[in-house]
């Protein structure tokens, strides 16, 4: 897809899609898809680097749920928070981090609870750290504002909600 002489068209991993009403979507969108890669990549090798190689993407972000706020949370809390439907997921998550020493399970009558341990506190500060170091630094020299970067999270869960709204429908065709 061209535009004008010597310009490209958008940048999209889908030209069939951006060939419809909202091409800068299809734009997003790949944007999307390069970002949560890079994000990823960027957990799980700050996690390595933190001293806790071997864990997936899942893992990291239920390790850093389960230590948010210092309180035991339940997996339908973990669940809700990340935005994960398949249960079964963060419950493999848990066990996993479990066998490390980083999270320890427990009951809140008929619920199970999930607790940061030392170790997993630890963990997280050490990745706190890195992330400081390595990651924090650059992207401030970027010049966004924390108002900037605020307005975009907002944008990004509100849009999270199309694409769940979205998805409900397509479920139901």
């Amino acid at each position: 897809m061209t535009g004008e002489k010597g310009k490209l068209g958008p940048i999209v991993s889908a030209s069939h899609l951006a060939d419809g009403g909202a091409p800068a979507l299809s734009e997003l969108e790949f944007g999307l898809i390069l970002a949560f890669h890079a994000f990823e990549r960027w957990m799980v090798r700050c996690m390595a680097a933190a001293g806790q190689p071997g864990l997936g993407p899942l893992d990291v972000l239920v390790l850093h749920a389960a230590n948010h706020r210092g309180r035991p949370k339940t997996l339908a809390d973990l669940c809700l928070v990340l935005n994960v439907e398949d249960t079964h997921l963060v419950t493999y998550s848990v066990r996993k981090l479990e066998k490390a020493g980083l999270v320890t399970s427990g009951r809140e009558g008929k619920e199970k609870t999930i607790a940061i341990t030392d170790k997993g506190a630890k963990t997280c500060a050490r990745y706190r750290d890195i992330r400081e170091e390595l990651l924090v630094a650059t992207i401030r020299n970027m010049g966004l504002s924390d108002e900037t970067m605020s307005h975009m999270a907002a944008q990004l869960r509100i849009l999270s909600g199309h694409y769940g709204q979205a998805a409900r429908a397509a479920a139901s065709l």
